[in-house]
């Protein structure tokens, strides 16, 4: 029989001590409780001191991690946007099969990832505010809006390139596949957050529907049949 390793009977002997992991949980911890308050407040009535009550911090640790409230709201983005957009990114690099069944993957995990959590507030907070931002505008429209645009058009133009997809305006197309989403997201944040206003429908079911008829306009089309009559 062998003999037990002395670490697996000291279990807490490889971890880190609890004040060294709640360091290293804080700017996570930070995130969250921002994140939770730009979406219940909005950015511009969010103060700091609130965002470091939340996560039980002093208002001086929150600056010792983020400078400034739209350093903030920046790292809030790309922990909760920008990442799944990267690993979107991966999906595409690495995905063998039909584009058909890669662009309808991409949107429903677009909803499952972002869709169906707190970070989806953060598109209602966008276009409610950042026009009074020009520097998270700027920010956003870099680390979100080109990224994910780029990534989809690269899927439709795989599509287009491998038999899959009738030639058509990519750029406009993936405006027209995004736009039911962010729809979804702003309802959800906006009147949807109203009681006996949600949205009646499954928005994993609408995506699909969306899917189904943005497919169905995108395969190549099989030539009239000929029926040898002249009118």
């Amino acid at each position: 029989m062998s003999r037990p390793s002395p670490l697996a009977a000291c279990p807490l002997a490889t971890q880190p001590p609890a004040r060294q992991r709640r360091k290293e949980a804080r700017p996570q911890e930070l995130l969250d409780a921002a994140l939770e308050l730009f979406v219940e407040k909005g950015f511009a009535a969010t103060r700091a001191d609130e965002v470091a009550a939340r996560a039980g911090v002093s208002k001086g640790t929150l600056y010792l991690y983020y400078p400034s409230k739209e350093d903030l709201l920046k790292a809030v983005i790309r922990a909760n946007i920008s990442r799944e957009i990267a690993e979107g990114e991966d999906i595409v690099r690495g995905f063998e099969g039909p584009t058909t069944e890669l662009l309808a993957y991409l949107m429903s995990e677009w909803w499952r990832r972002i869709g169906e959590t707190k970070a989806s507030g953060i598109a209602k907070l966008i276009v409610s505010e950042v026009r009074n931002f020009p520097d998270i505008a700027q920010f956003y429209r870099q680390e979100v809006i080109e990224p994910a645009e780029r990534m989809l058009a690269g899927v439709l133009q795989r599509g287009i390139d491998r038999g899959e997809f009738r030639a058509l305006p990519v750029h406009e197309v993936v405006h027209n596949l995004m736009a039911p989403i962010l729809f979804m997201m702003l309802r959800k944040h906006s009147i949807g957050a109203c009681a006996g206003l949600e949205c009646p429908h499954a928005p994993q079911r609408l995506i699909e529907l969306q899917m189904d008829m943005a497919l169905n306009g995108l395969v190549p089309r099989e030539p009239a049949a000929e029926n040898g009559k002249k009118r």
